[in-house]
């Protein structure tokens, strides 16, 4: 089983309309409203591809029920924390004329430290019956930049590989409890390392330099260049062919589905790199966020191209 974590989650709403116009009515076109928040974003594209999952967090509220009660039809188990509060809401306008898209995210409800610690024990239970976890993106406000750190510890101790997508002081702080994998962008390893990485020489170092650190797996996205992983296994980075991408938002969260489904199964790294790629690349041929087709995958599957650096 594949549990994900989202301390955040939301709803995810899409509004699409003919123009979007600053300080006017805007009419919507259509609008549809998705589960959200990253780790769910890797929830839906790790049970398309046939994983048991089970997504956990804070939700709250009636907006909270609803994002428990619509993963059902993903093939997703929720089973999070409830809070009373209402969760979040992240609104995406896509503006059809100008082929651009705007959005809002709400802060969401505040959480405890009681809060967080009962979530904890609910949540060491859960660990009990995964093969691999992630974890991705924000936490509520109320919590520091320990909690990912705290919940990494917790999956170390039981002994099961664990995934950390995030940013930023969660970032630096939650790699201290050295998580099995994380997969920052050029930016998030500069700012790990203070490294320039402005060549694939320097990029490859700074991530051998976090590797090295205690973090098994360190995958760099290197945007439409591909993405890279530093592992005991050598370095490899995977080139994708070039597609007509529909919406590359939670790509990222798709590689990290293919990364757990990797782990889950045991495969070697560059395998495991190879079915992220791809269903990373799937899932930028549909319009909907975390989601992709299999077919698309299986057809792009031996497109992606591996190559062994070191």
């Amino acid at each position: 089983m594949i549990l994900t974590v989202t301390l955040n989650a939301a709803i995810d709403k899409r509004y699409v309309v003919e123009e979007f116009r600053e300080g006017e009515v805007n009419r919507v076109k259509e609008c549809a409203y998705v589960p959200g928040g990253k780790g769910l974003n890797v929830s839906k594209p790790a049970a398309v591809a046939g994983a048991e999952v089970v997504a956990t967090g804070f939700v709250g509220g009636h907006a909270g029920n609803y994002i428990e009660e619509s993963l059902k039809a993903y093939h997703v188990t929720g089973d999070f924390y409830h809070l009373e509060a209402e969760s979040r809401s992240c609104i995406n306008i896509w503006d059809e004329k100008n082929q651009r898209q705007t959005e809002f995210l709400e802060p969401g409800f505040t959480v405890t430290e009681e809060e967080f610690q009962a979530f904890a024990e609910k949540f060491r239970g859960l660990v009990e019956q995964a093969d691999v976890v992630t974890m991705s993106g924000s936490v509520p406000k109320g919590l520091d930049g320990t909690a990912y750190q705290r919940l990494v510890k917790i999956v170390k101790d039981a002994g099961k590989p664990v995934i950390l997508d995030t940013s930023g002081k969660l970032l630096t702080m939650g790699i201290e409890a050295c998580p099995t994998m994380i997969k920052p962008n050029i930016d998030e390893i500069r700012m790990l390392t203070g490294k320039r990485c402005d060549h694939m020489e320097d990029i490859i170092e700074a991530a051998k330099a976090v590797h090295e650190k205690g973090v098994e797996v360190v995958a760099v996205s290197l945007g439409a260049d591909g993405s890279l992983a530093v592992g005991k296994e050598g370095v490899f980075r995977a080139t994708v062919p070039k597609i007509q991408a529909v919406n590359t938002v939670g790509c990222g969260d798709s590689m990290i589905a293919g990364f757990a489904l990797g782990f889950a199964e045991g495969a070697g790294l560059e395998e495991t790199l190879r079915k992220a790629s791809a269903i990373s690349a799937a899932a930028a041929l549909r319009e909907e966020t975390g989601f992709f087709v299999l077919e698309d995958m299986e057809q792009l599957y031996p497109q992606i191209q591996i190559e062994k650096i070191g």
